[in-house]
């Protein structure tokens, strides 16, 4: 078996699409599902929102949907390739380079609409793994195109997370295996994009 780089984006997409997930408050998802994507108010377009590709880092945010009251409704939600790689193109570390100074950090922060940031992988049980999965912070221009231009669908998952919760809760791992969206890896190829995955600042 071919072991999985440290940084890899892995995720469900087609020719078009990429899924990514995010988890709210009822009302935020509610008038989500009505409207095709995230309408403000509830939904706040001046606070980052993290997208994320990986189901199963997902599921370690919101705890399987149980964690807080702000996560208690997981969305899948496909958006366009093109936008996808967009955020990519226009994207920074989440943590500030040692060698700049405060005002350096916020100047090019300013010039990067999109936070990316590696985190440990999980597996069924919610722990780490060695390689790590994306997640991407969208504030500003990014968030403006990811609410009016990115998304294609919206679908509440919230019903197969309880169930894979409890498949695991007793002991059903093979079942909730089962369950798990296929996520490929998704090529990165553009010179660009592909320094991201070795040093993304």
């Amino acid at each position: 078996m071919t072991a999985i780089p440290p940084r890899q984006i892995r995720a469900v997409f087609n020719s078009r699409t990429i899924r990514v997930y995010q988890a709210y408050r009822d009302d935020i998802a509610d008038a989500a599902l009505a409207n095709g994507t995230f309408v403000s108010p509830p939904f706040s377009m001046t606070r980052m929102t993290w997208i994320k590709p990986s189901f199963l880092w997902m599921m370690y945010r919101a705890g399987w949907g149980f964690k807080d009251a702000g996560q208690t409704r997981i969305l899948a939600i496909d958006i366009t390739r093109d936008g996808f790689e967009w955020a990519l193109a226009h994207g920074c570390s989440s943590h500030r380079d040692p060698s700049m100074t405060d005002d350096e950090w916020i100047r090019f922060k300013k010039r990067h609409p999109v936070r990316v940031q590696w985190d440990p992988e999980r597996d069924l049980l919610l722990r780490p793994l060695p390689h790590r999965s994306l997640q991407m912070g969208l504030e500003s221009e990014a968030l403006e195109r990811y609410v009016r231009d990115w998304i294609v669908s919206i679908e509440d998952i919230t019903a197969l997370a309880h169930e894979m919760h409890g498949l695991i809760d007793t002991g059903s791992f093979e079942q909730a295996e089962r369950l798990l969206p296929m996520e490929e890896e998704y090529l990165v190829t553009k010179p660009e994009l592909l320094a991201l995955m070795v040093n993304p600042h």
